[in-house]
């Protein structure tokens, strides 16, 4: 099966329907049906079963897709990749999310031997694994337990305790420290990723740091963001609260020298590495 057809089985399966996948793919509708055809004759399974009122996945049609998308999204990655391959590379995190490395890191590459452009793509909440997985970026900067890094390589950097950040005007913001049954009752905010919890929806920090000092809601983060706060929000340690781990990931089957001197320059950063 080559790349082609893999993305006409896919129009149609995301479609449930060869007029609209056609308009899709900007073809004509016989030669794409022909084709689904000819790749069913050929795997010997039937991907869709046909009615005259709906298409629908057998099946084997469902796995094919769950698998072909995958594939796709690979395919492109590897384009992305290659097209930088040697000439730079591309690091994703979150505003102000690098617990203060980036500038360290990005010194310590620099001195590195043959070191390459370094480009630092400021991204939305949760977009840096996305982005990485889909070739946009070569390494990211997840924070755990929030970002999910499954099958890609890691190394955490640092480890934080979450704090609570508050209006000034906060009832509990003059205490100097909280516990998490101190904040039962308050409104946290709703991420991207999340089920609806009755919190508004976040889509990056400033909009988050901006609810907060209206007093819309309250948010856990990472002890670091305290240097980058506005004068009407404060930080409140929680004793019980998660620990936050700053990690640095990459694709794992990547034999990039440039990025392997990265991950290298990030690791020397680390305050566990410098001990």
């Amino acid at each position: 099966m080559d790349s082609r057809e893999l993305r006409y089985f896919v129009a149609v399966a995301e479609e449930l329907n060869f007029g609209r996948a056609a308009t899709r793919l900007g073809m004509a509708q016989p030669p794409l049906s022909r084709a689904i055809q000819q790749l069913e004759r050929r795997m010997g399974v039937a991907l869709f079963e046909r009615t005259s009122r709906q298409v629908s996945l057998t099946p084997a049609g469902e796995v094919l897709l769950r698998e072909g998308r995958r594939a796709l999204t690979a395919l492109s990655a590897a384009e992305r990749r290659a097209r930088r391959a040697g000439t730079r590379l591309v690091l994703a995190m979150k505003p102000d999310s690098d617990g203060g490395l980036v500038e360290k890191i990005m010194a310590e590459y620099a001195a590195s031997p043959a070191p390459v452009e370094v480009e630092v793509h400021i991204c939305g909440i949760g977009q840096q694994a996305r982005l990485l997985r889909e070739g946009e970026a070569d390494a990211a900067l997840l924070r755990f337990p929030h970002d999910d890094a499954e099958g890609l390589a890691y190394e955490e950097l640092l480890t934080e305790q979450e704090v609570a950040v508050l209006p000034r005007t906060h009832r509990l913001a003059d205490r100097p420290a909280l516990r998490l049954a101190d904040l039962r009752d308050e409104q946290f905010p709703r991420w991207p990723a999340d089920p609806p919890n009755g919190g508004p929806l976040v889509r990056d920090p400033a909009q988050l740091l901006q609810l907060i000092a209206l007093g819309r809601t309250i948010a856990l983060l990472p002890a670091s963001v305290r240097h980058h706060l506005r004068n009407d929000l404060v930080t409140v340690p929680v004793t019980d609260a998660p620990i936050s781990t700053l990690a640095i990931a990459w694709q794992e089957d990547s034999r990039s020298k440039p990025l392997a001197a990265l991950i290298q320059a990030a690791v020397n950063c680390a305050p566990a590495h410098l001990g």
